[in-house]
């Protein structure tokens, strides 16, 4: 089944840590979004491999609900 992580909240990619092939665990931080001016950090909910990675660190606003990572 593939885990789906999307934004909660519009804001600034910050900080992408991870890439397609990483093994992830639950709990590990996927990437970081800036949202007035307070780090918002998401987590992967489960264990698994990312298999996509749809943002990009500086890529500008997006918006609430966008897709940001699959894991499998």
């Amino acid at each position: 089944m593939t885990q789906e992580v999307r934004t909660d909240v519009s804001g600034t990619v910050w900080k992408v840590l991870v890439k397609p092939g990483d093994q992830v665990k639950s709990g590990d931080i996927l990437f970081i979004l800036e949202v007035m001016k307070t780090e918002v950090p998401y987590e992967a909910e489960a264990d698994g491999k990312v298999t996509a990675v749809h943002i990009t660190e500086n890529s500008g606003m997006i918006g609430e609900d966008t897709l940001a990572v699959e894991i499998t």
